[in-house]
Formats: structure tokens, sequence, C-alpha cells
């Protein structure tokens, strides 16, 4: 078959500012297994330029294809734009549209009553998935039969096959590399650049993360292959630099170890960067050099508040003692840090603002990045909030860089300046200008002032999008009204599947001088 994915443009500020773009990752994921299934797969990356959508409905259609695949990594703020590439296309061709991403996997209901412009949705993780589909539409075999997909069924009713299993072994699934031009992509100030991934899941129970369940459990990769792979795409397409998408990649010590090892037998000039969690960092207090050697040099931290009861309310499992440790480690062993941290969670009114400020400041990360929170119909926080009031209706600015939620002591305002005052302090102190203009490393100082340059950009957008721009409700519905009833009874995406148990190597004797 013809099959076509879409990246759709995305809308979000720090999207939009950068000069840099990263490859959809996943759907070039679903691009190797489709091209090694014998079909013909095009990628069409909206984000470049933006494209029009008109152009991007003309390129999409240019060669007349059977089925097209939409999909995107930020899917909630996202999902008005997929929606309305789809209605577009829906009017002009009769292939079939595939929607895929945390966001439909949970949403599909909604979706599939709401419009007719999407005929099959994609839950879960879709490498088998989607070859299984794609089949199934090939040779007309009944849908019901492919499991991790919803649809309408005969009578028009959103229905939803079984779930789909878990991928036991990631290595039995490649990415579709040939599907892009590397040239193109880059990151982190022109470096030609990649996004991948080393594992899936996250072990810890935090209860806001919209994507631990999307993944089910946790897994990674076989190490050395994973090192593998990344020294071919250095050797073979100049790549510079690898993005972690992973949610958690260190989870497990002995895998992570194992990677770093097989990356500095490479001996390839790749950088590294991603996000983990602190309490990591200070388990691996010992094999931290490693890190640094095998092309660590940035690693968001997602800390998301300064409060211990905040980090109580969230299950977060960590502890402001270690997330202030984690940042002397890593700056001790020359890899950056970047600390998130999210308002909103709870009530908080200005005083709780300052003690988060001065937290901050106390942890002296190298860089910051500020977010609202932003729940999730399917997480075990959405529960907590959903009598709490949304202050957005535009879908498309739930990015966790607007505000969504109604604080009852701050007003939107009082919070939005709070916040960048904030972010303007914690990155304007004497030790964070001295890094940016003094260190000693060559390539953390481009990095620094590279983020620095970007986040100024992103900074003064952001501040005139609130005054200007956006526009918030003044009695909004509760959350639960808005997006529906909790769904975090079905968090799970998928059935979890283990791989086989490795038979017990045999014994051999060897005798001397054999």
């Amino acid at each position: 078959m013809k099959i076509v994915l879409i990246t759709p443009p995305h809308t979000a500020i720090g999207s939009r500012v950068p000069d840099d773009h990263l490859p959809p990752l996943g759907l070039l994921a679903l691009g190797g297994p489709l091209l090694d299934a014998g079909h013909q797969v095009r990628l069409v990356d909206a984000e470049f330029g933006p494209m029009s959508l008109p152009a991007l409905v003309e390129d999409a259609l240019g060669d007349g294809p059977d089925c097209i695949l939409i999909g995107h990594s930020g899917s909630t703020s996202a999902h008005p734009t997929a929606l309305q590439i789809a209605r577009m296309v829906k009017g002009r061709a009769p292939a079939t549209l595939v929607y895929g991403g945390i966001f439909p996997t949970y949403h599909w209901r909604d979706i599939l009553a709401g419009t007719e412009a999407f005929d099959v949705i994609v839950r879960g993780e879709g490498e088998a998935t989607i070859v299984s589909l794609i089949e199934a539409l090939d040779r007309r075999r009944p849908l019901a039969d492919v499991a991790g997909i919803a649809y309408r069924d005969d009578l028009g009713r959103p229905f939803a096959t079984r779930s789909a299993g878990t991928i036991a072994t990631l290595d039995d699934y490649r990415v579709g590399w040939e599907l892009i031009d590397h040239r193109r992509y880059s990151y982190w100030g022109g470096k030609r650049a990649v996004v991948m991934q080393f594992s899936r899941g996250c072990p810890h129970l935090c209860n806001y993360c919209g994507q631990r369940g999307f993944w089910t459990r946790w897994r990674h990769r076989d190490p050395k292959n994973f090192a593998r792979e990344i020294a071919w795409l250095h050797r073979e397409h100049g790549v510079e630099l690898i993005n972690l998408a992973d949610e958690n990649p260190t989870s497990s010590k002995k895998a992570w170890r194992a990677f770093l090892d097989a990356m500095i037998a490479e001996d390839v000039p790749v950088l590294i960067v991603g996000s983990t969690r602190a309490d990591d960092i200070v388990r691996d207090a010992d094999i931290l050099h490693l890190y640094r050697k095998a092309g660590v040099i940035r690693w968001l931290l997602g800390m998301e508040n300064t409060d211990e009861e905040t980090l109580s309310l969230i299950r977060k499992g960590g502890s402001t003692a270690s997330d202030r440790e984690a940042i002397r480690l890593l700056r001790q062993h020359g890899i950056l840090s970047m600390a998130t941290w999210v308002a909103g969670f709870e009530d908080e009114g200005f005083r709780d603002l300052w003690r988060g400020f001065r937290q901050l400041i106390a942890y002296d990360p190298d860089q910051i990045q500020a977010l609202y929170v932003t729940p999730h119909r399917w997480t075990p926080f959405f529960r907590i909030a959903k009598d709490r009031t949304v202050i957005q209706s535009e879908v498309r600015l739930w990015d966790y860089k607007h505000q969504v939620l109604r604080m009852t002591r701050l007003k939107p305002w009082m919070l939005f300046f709070s916040v960048k005052l904030i972010e303007l302090a914690v990155q304007s102190r004497p030790k964070a200008l001295a890094r940016i203009l003094f260190h000693r490393d060559p390539e953390q100082r481009h990095s620094m002032r590279w983020y620095t340059k970007m986040g100024r950009r992103v900074w003064f957008r952001e501040v005139w999008g609130f005054l200007a721009r956006d526009r918030r409700v003044t009695d909004g519905p509760t959350l639960a009204e808005f997006w529906g009833a909790p769904q975090d009874a079905e968090e799970e995406s998928m059935v979890v599947m283990r791989p086989p148990r490795k038979p017990a190597e045999a014994t051999v004797a060897i005798s001397p001088g054999a």
C-alpha cells in the first residue's frame, strides 16, 4: 500500500521559536516496520516552515496514498490541528485516515463519536499494531481481529478491539531513518540531531504523568545494539547529538551502565541529552564519570516542585535533598542540569511561590524550565483535580506552558508574572551568568548560550501572548466537565508481554591445555 505519515505543524511557542527541528521519532518508528513489510512509505513533516495546511494536504495527497497516518508527540495540544488536517483530507481523497498518539489512545470514544474524519485510532505503542492494521486493510480482513485499535462499527458506534500487548523486545522493530534527510534536522544550536529511545515507560508512580500508563511497563533496548545504532548514525549520517525521548532511561543501573560502556567502546563524538530522576543520579554517583565520557552533556531533572507536601501529593517519590545533591553531582562531573518546576499542583499563594523561588536558588541548577500543571484525563491526578475550574478552553494551549486551571488565591496574571519573574531571576543570577560567559568547557558554554538565547525569545513571546493574544474564560467548566469523567481505571493502554526466558547455558568442562 502507499502510506503517507504526517507530522502536523505544532502551535507551541517552544516549537516555533527555535531554528532547530527534531525528527518525529513516533512516526519513524512506524515507518521502519511498514517498509520492512513491503509498503511504500513517505513522511510529510509540516514542522518545517511551518507548512500551511493547504500545502500540507496537497503534498500528502500528491501520489494518491491508500492510507494516511497522523501523529504528534505533543498529541493533546496538537489534536485540533490533526483534526483539521483530517477533515481537509477526508473531503478530497478516499484514503483511510489513521490517528495515533497518547491523546487519541485515551480519547478514542470522544474523537470517533465527534467526527468522521478519522477512520481508525491506534491505541498504545504502534509498531506491531500498524503492520497488522495495514495488512487487514490491504487484504480486506475484519478490523475486529486487529488488537489495539478503535473504529466505528456497522452502526456508527465507537468500538475498541482488545488491547494490544506491549512489545516485549524493543529491538525487534527498527526506526525508518531512511524516511528523513538528516541534514534538515538539528538541535543544540545547529548540531545535526535525532530523537531516540533507549527505554519505554517508567517504574515510578507519579500520579500526574501522562506517559507512564501509555507504555504500561518499563523496558529497554539491548545496550550494545543501541550504542551501535548511535555510532552508525554518526558515521553514516553525521549525527552529532541524540535527544533521548525516554521517561526514565536510567531506571536499571545495570542496563544503563552497559549502555555507557558500549558507547565508550564505540568511541564516537556524539552528545546525549535527555531527562531522568534526581535520585537515579544520586544512586549513580560512583559511575557519573562514565556518563560524561559516554557523551551525556545535559539531564533534565523532573523535580516538578520544591515543596515536600506537594511531592507527596503527586507521589513523586523524590525529595528536595536528593534534588539538590543530584545537581551538585552533575556539575562536579561536567554535566548540565535543567530543573523543571511546575506551578499549580495545589492552591499556591505568593508565600508558596517565594519559598519555591528560594529553594530553586539553593538548588543552583544550570537551567530552569517553569511549567504549569496540565492534568490528563487518564491519570490519577485528574481525579484529584476534577472539580477545579478550567480557565483555558483552547486545547492548543494545553501544552504545559499555559495556565489551564484556576487558582483561588492568585488571579491568572498574578501567577503568570510571578512565574516569569522566577524564571528571569533564576536564569539571571550571577552564578548562572558567569557560567554562560566563562564556562571552561566550550561545549557547555555553547549549549548554555544557545539555550539562553532561545529562552529569552520564548520568554518575551509568552509575555506578549498572555497580554495580547491568549484568551482565558472567567466562568469556565470544571476539569471533569471540560474533558469528561476520570479515566484512571484505563491508564494502562496495553497488556504486559514479557520476553521469553533464555534457556540456561550448559556448563562445559575445559581440561587444562585444551
